[in-house]
């Protein structure tokens, strides 16, 4: 069973390439906005405090040693 703290671990090694990294941030951020125009701003936040979020995980303290399996020896 998976723990809680993997529910929102962006240091996956599934978010490696800067492809997919790159699509989170603009997906979350577009949606922010799209939320905003709407005018829905509490959804807006939210979505744009996530894309912030990863924003600064995966390009500003981005360290690719972090994404990398861990093994359990």
């Amino acid at each position: 069973m998976a723990d809680r703290r993997d529910f929102f671990n962006v240091r996956h090694p599934f978010f490696l390439p800067v492809g997919r990294r790159l699509a989170v941030v603009v997906v979350t951020g577009g949606w922010a906005m799209l939320e905003l125009a709407s005018g829905n701003a509490g959804w807006a936040m939210i979505f744009g405090a996530a894309a912030a979020w990863c924003g600064y995980e995966f390009f500003v303290v981005f360290d690719p040693e972090n994404y990398k399996e861990k093994k359990d020896d």
